[in-house]
């Protein structure tokens, strides 16, 4: 017993023409192809279905029987491939697809949101998952090729992950009308009496400080340590004392409680942009990644 051969998109789309339009020469013109190619298309059609495909009526075509039982089935899957082909072209335009980004929390709630509207504005066929967590999660993420994309701090490499690195320019922040606003530049010795709001103990970015102000021979003040800078600033706004930290998020809340001055010597926040190295990254996941570096420009320093 012979194989059915499975039918062709083309014959279908050639049988639903023809019931369109009623006679093949119309069908053909509508597909842009010539009669013969057109009936070609039918009589191997109507040799894989071993039925006839069309009565004639009044010198037009007609679906027999058969047919019709057929058209739903016909539509949903002509329909189907127009939807494939739509979303396939969409992909290749960087308009449809899903992203899975893992961030530090503070950028969950401060500047990836606005890049994030940004980028989704003109992709109605895109959808993203956004999750924040701990750098030591968000490396493990990545080497297990769980996200796409990842930003994150105190990165230093592995074999497993891609990085680039931004450094972002920092600001020493204070509470509204306190008398470091007066100054153009703020430096460890003008912190001498603050209570100094500062990073966990054992990031990179507090050795860092840590060493600023020794160098300076200027006692580091503090009684607050938290993990993220939009903490700091929430207790600078209120009065708990001053910070350094990422001139991102200075910037959100400056004019609601706190102002902010350049803090020297420079002491860059080191961010890393990060993905899994051995799974290719889709196209919008290298546009997104291109558009997020681009909005941290007015914000990097090159020390």
């Amino acid at each position: 017993m012979t194989a059915r051969r499975t039918p062709r998109i083309r014959q279908l789309e050639a049988l639903m023409a023809v019931i369109v339009n009623g006679s093949v020469t119309a069908a053909a013109a509508d597909l842009g192809i010539s009669q013969p190619a057109t009936s070609r298309l039918l009589s191997d059609l109507a040799k894989e279905f071993d039925f006839q495909l069309f009565d004639k009526r009044d010198g037009r075509l007609v679906p027999s029987q058969e047919v019709r039982l057929l058209q739903p089935d016909i539509q949903r899957v002509l329909e189907l491939m127009r939807q494939i082909s739509d979303v396939s072209q969409d992909i290749t335009k960087r308009k449809a697809g899903h992203l899975r980004i893992a961030c530090l929390p503070g950028f969950a709630t401060s500047h990836l949101p606005t890049v994030v509207a940004q980028f989704l504005k003109d992709r109605p066929g895109v959808s993203m998952t956004i999750e924040p967590d701990r750098p030591e999660r968000i490396l493990e993420w990545m080497i297990g090729e769980q996200y796409d994309f990842g930003i994150t701090d105190g990165f230093f490499g592995h074999p497993a992950v891609d990085r680039q690195v931004v450094n972002v320019s920092t600001v020493c922040v204070f509470p509204s009308g306190d008398q470091l606003e007066a100054l153009d530049v703020i430096t460890p010795r003008d912190l001498g009496d603050k209570n100094v709001i500062h990073p966990r103990r054992d990031s990179d970015f507090f050795i860092r400080l840590s060493r600023t102000f020794q160098d300076a021979q200027v006692e580091l003040k503090s009684s607050l340590e938290v993990r993220q800078f939009t903490a700091a600033c929430e207790l600078v706004c209120r009065g708990a004392g001053v910070a350094i930290v990422s001139k991102l998020d200075a910037v959100k809340y400056h004019g609601h409680g706190l102002g902010y001055r350049p803090f020297v010597p420079c002491l860059p926040h080191t961010l890393s942009l990060v993905r899994p190295i051995l799974k290719k990254p889709s196209l919008i996941t290298l546009e997104f990644m291109e558009l997020f570096k681009e909005s941290l420009e007015p914000f990097t320093t090159s020390d």
